[in-house]
């Protein structure tokens, strides 16, 4: 029954194990490999089905660039490098490229405006096209590392700006429904200076940023990594600056329809994240009462 899930595992591991050397040696790339780097983390899936000139083009760099690239990580050329995706994905070959066809054809093909209805189907397939990425390329090892950090922190700070802020703002609220002592680092009358600055050993911060990366999390990221604080990111990418630093590192990739991106998955992790750590929690709880009982 599990041989299926065993073969994906299997065939997906060589993908990741290249992203995690793009990402130990993402900072001595040249500025074009960087871009490269990035283009290729965020299109995994899709990868396989992508032109060099395509990809070139996305990147703006030359064709021999892709081919640098690469060779830069031991490989012959694009093409040799392309069938490890082909390998990896070829299940979902069919779900999230032909869905994005469909958006670009929508758009490109029709002179009338499609109505609420199409809108609303096509954002909800986007919605579904990202959580079954989500659930694709979930790291159990950094989900273990996540929850563990939580479940022993004294505080946890939670910091997000902009698009990422209701998903703060949601962890946050939940988070308080445990014994631990949370923090929601809102910036309100731009005070995140002042109210990141007790963060300390113990504790843990949350840090939740999607590119182009928002500086007050960045820089609330690197007052907690500069005070031994656990740093536990939610980011689009391995490659991005807070994955660097961060003691685990979960990575998501929103679907999106017409330029914009869902936050579909980033909440349904963060839910998940919740209800692990507070089970973790109430089995500490039962393990430390006292089972009481009467002798017959």
């Amino acid at each position: 029954m599990t041989e299926p899930t065993e073969n994906k595992v299997a065939a997906t591991a060589p993908v990741e194990q290249l992203m995690q050397q793009i990402a130990d040696e993402y900072e001595s790339l040249s500025r074009q490999l960087k871009v490269i780097a990035k283009y290729v983390e965020l299109h995994k899936a899709s990868l396989m089905l992508e032109k060099i000139s395509d990809i070139a083009a996305a990147c703006d760099v030359q064709p021999s660039a892709i081919v640098r690239f690469a060779q830069r990580f031991g490989y012959t050329g694009f093409s040799e490098m392309q069938d490890v995706f082909r390998l990896a994905y070829t299940e979902q070959a069919n779900a999230a490229p032909n869905y994005q066809q469909r958006i670009r054809k929508l758009i490109a093909s029709r002179d009338d405006q499609p109505n609420v209805g199409e809108l609303t189907r096509e954002f909800i397939d986007a919605s579904r096209s990202g959580l079954g990425e989500l659930s694709e390329g979930l790291d159990d090892e950094q989900l273990e590392a996540a929850v563990s950090l939580l479940q022993k922190a004294d505080n946890i700070y939670v910091v997000g700006v902009r698009r990422a802020f209701p998903v703060a703002s949601y962890i946050a609220y939940a988070l308080q429904n445990t014994n631990k002592r949370v923090h929601l680092v809102s910036g309100m009358g731009g005070m995140y200076r002042q109210q990141i600055r007790s963060v300390r050993e113990r504790d843990v911060v949350i840090a939740i940023s999607f590119a182009p990366y928002g500086k007050e999390t960045l820089y609330c990221a690197r007052v907690g990594h500069h005070q031994r604080a656990k740093l536990l990111v939610i980011t689009d990418s391995k490659l991005s600056p807070l994955a660097r630093i961060a003691d685990a590192c979960l990575t998501v990739t929103e679907g999106s329809a017409f330029a914009f991106r869902s936050l579909t998955s980033t909440l349904c992790l963060c839910q998940a994240l919740f209800i692990a750590l507070a089970y973790k929690l109430e089995l500490d709880i039962e393990e430390t009462q006292d089972p009481g009982g009467y002798d017959d």
